[in-house]
Order: C-alpha cells, then sequence, then structure tokens
C-alpha cells in the first residue's frame, strides 16, 4: 500500500524505529537510577556521603559519554564502561579528600547499576499499539538500534518486537551502526527503498535526527519527556512528538490507519 504525508507530495513507504527510550524505557534519568542503587549500598559506602557519589558519577559520566568515538566503542561494551565511570568518579573523589569504601565496592555498585536497569525497563504506552497500526496500514518498520547484540537482542525478545518488524538491525550483529550513513542506508536498501522514502523516529537529536536528515529521511523527534529541544542545539526536528501515537496521526492518511 502506497502512503502518503499528507502536507508533502513525498510517497513515504517505510519507517525507522528507534529502541531506547523510543519504544520502552531503557537510560533515560540517570542520576535517578544511580541514586536508587546508591541508596541500596548505603551500608557499604561510608564515610563516603550518598549524594557527593552521586554527583561525582554523574559528571564522570557525563564526560565519559560525550565523546563520540568513546561513545562508539563503549556502547557496546555496557558492563566494563560503568566500572570504568564508577572508578574513575572515586578517583575524582579520592583527589577531593573523600575517604572511600573497600577497593570491590565500585564494581559491585557498577554491576548493581546495570541489573538495575534491565529490571526498570519497561514497554512505552501505546508502542505496541502503533507499531501493529502502522503494519496494518501497510507501513514497512525498521528497528535500527546502536550497541551490543548481547545487550539489544534480548530486549527485542523480552518485549515481544521481532514479529512487528521487517527488518531488526542491531549495531552489534552488522558492524555498524548510527550515526554512520550506512546504518540508515543498509535498512532502507533491505527493504527496496531509498532513505529519501522513509522517516526516522527516535530520542536522540544527532542520530536520529541530524544524521538522517542528511540523507533526506524526515526526522521525528520523541521527546518523550517534555523537556524540549535543548537551548544549544542547533538541530531542528522535522516533526517532535511527546507520543508514540502522534506518529500513527502524522504518518497515516486518514482513514489508513487507527487513531
Amino acid at each position: 500500500r502506497r502512503v502518503l504525508f499528507r502536507s508533502t507530495n513525498i510517497e513515504y513507504k517505510n519507517l525507522y524505529v528507534d529502541l531506547d527510550d523510543t519504544l520502552i524505557s531503557a537510560y533515560a534519568n540517570q542520576r535517578a537510577a544511580w541514586s536508587a542503587v546508591v541508596a541500596e549500598m548505603a551500608n557499604d559506602l561510608r564515610p563516603l556521603p550518598a549524594g557527593a557519589l552521586v554527583d561525582a558519577i554523574v559528571a564522570y559520566a557525563t564526560e565519559f559519554w560525550s565523546d563520540a568515538e568513546r561513545h562508539r566503542y563503549w556502547r557496546q561494551r555496557l558492563l566494563p564502561a560503568r566500572r570504568t565511570v564508577v572508578a574513575g568518579a572515586l578517583a575524582a573523589l579520592r583527589s577531593a579528600g573523600h575517604s572511600l569504601p573497600p577497593p570491590d565496592f565500585g564494581d559491585r555498585l557498577a554491576d548493581r547499576f546495570s541489573r538495575y536497569r534491565e529490571e526498570q525497563m519497561y514497554l512505552f504506552d501505546h508502542a505496541h499499539e502503533v507499531l501493529d497500526a502502522l503494519r496494518t496500514a501497510g507501513v514497512a518498520l525498521a528497528l535500527v538500534t546502536n550497541g551490543a547484540a548481547v545487550d539489544q537482542r534480548p530486549k527485542v525478545t523480552r518485549f515481544d518486537l521481532a514479529r512487528r518488524f521487517d527488518h531488526i538491525q542491531i549495531e552489534g550483529e552488522h558492524g555498524f551502526g548510527k550515526p554512520e550513513e550506512r546504518a540508515y542506508r543498509h535498512a532502507a536498501a533491505c527493504l527496496g527503498l531509498t532513505p529519501a522514502e522513509c522517516w526516522m523516529v527516535g530520542d536522540n537529536l544527532e542520530w536520529e535526527v541530524a544524521a538522517p536528515q542528511r540523507l533526506g529521511i524526515f526526522s521525528v523527534w520523541y521527546d518523550g519527556h517534555g523537556n524540549g529541544l535543548p537551548v544549544e542545539t542547533t538541530i531542528r526536528p522535522d516533526l517532535t512528538i511527546r507520543s508514540l501515537r502522534d506518529v500513527v496521526h502524522a504518518f497515516v492518511r486518514s482513514g489508513a490507519a487507527p487513531d
């Protein structure tokens, strides 16, 4: 079925969908997550103040993940990456004159954080409903996600996503990921399309907006927390949505899929 976005003359036949923090809650609110885990291990923490540790971890993690090349390497090695972040934060606290917990505390904290993230993951409201409505309307769907296969493939199974997509593209299984051009081109080619016939939906402004736009992909930014665009960014999405249901309203012509 040919699907037409109502405000253009371009026929869009495919939708790329991001996974983490687009279809599922995965890595948002890092301060709250670290605070919860630090609180669980408070008895092992003394004499280090919990707030000081959380502040140090968040600061170190923000700097650690801000480097694009470092991010690309470590995002497929999350367990050791989190140990590295905690070790760096503890080293900074030691340099500032704080007394630290026992030597094994850092690794135990990082590993508990990884388990906590897994425990807290959940499917966003209407995710299945939206994907099923789009498939019913004849839209080809590609799941395009970064990360290691050992981390991402279990999420696809856990949240019953495999049968809802025509193509599943995990960085660790293909050897490339967003924002590399071939990630978007490969997904389109697997469905017999060109990038200009596609939309991309996701929460990352660089991976799901700026990079796809350079290939002519219509880019939809998912602002699920309603924070709005960062004041310092120059990136401008083609469309911003607050709910996954907005994708159906925008992507499919009236009557082509249920609201």
